[in-house]
């Protein structure tokens, strides 16, 4: 049965919201802190509060010292797993998700950007679900001072955010 929604909108996502479980996953997997590099030291990229992009490249001393209160940190967030929802839902439209994949979907936008999970989106819309999930699996690298390099503590998250798009028969809901 289509919702409200969907029918409206011909878009069977239009409802989704990420699960309150994979928020606190989310929230969780992400260390809370000021502006950091995401890489250690003076490497990597410009981050701060749960997992947010400043910049790419390294922070500014100055950025390093800027302070962030607990409202700001958790502003920030919500703004930011809202912003991902918007843009699956926005780019998912050919294929019916479950949650597990629309969380996983909104968990692994909030990471690369709607921008940078776009292949992904493709993917899903033309039903090829486990070339979507071999795709999240192999983006675990970040540029570092112009090279490539592999991001270790991605690799345990896309093999989550993969999950529920593997061995789903190709057009299952």
């Amino acid at each position: 049965m289509a919702t409200a929604a969907h029918a409206a909108t011909g878009n069977p996502n239009a409802n989704f919201s990420m699960s309150p479980e994979a928020r606190a996953r989310l929230r969780n997997r992400e260390q809370v802190r000021g502006y950091y590099n995401d890489m250690g030291g003076n490497r990597g990229n410009c981050t701060y509060g749960i997992g947010i992009l400043v910049h790419r490249g390294p922070c500014t001393a100055e950025e390093l010292r800027r302070p962030l209160t607990a409202a700001q940190v958790e502003a920030s967030h919500a703004a930011a797993v809202d912003e991902a929802e918007r843009a699956v839902r926005r780019n998912i439209t050919n294929q019916a998700l479950t949650q597990a994949q629309f969380d996983a979907l909104v968990s692994y936008t909030y990471n690369t950007g709607a921008y940078g999970a776009r292949h992904t989106y493709g993917l899903i819309n033309r039903g090829a679900m486990q070339a979507a999930a071999d795709n999240i699996s192999t983006n675990i690298s970040t540029t570092v001072r112009g090279r490539r390099v592999v991001a270790p503590g991605l690799i345990e998250r896309r093999r989550e955010e993969s999950a529920p798009f593997r061995h789903t028969p190709e057009g299952a809901r």
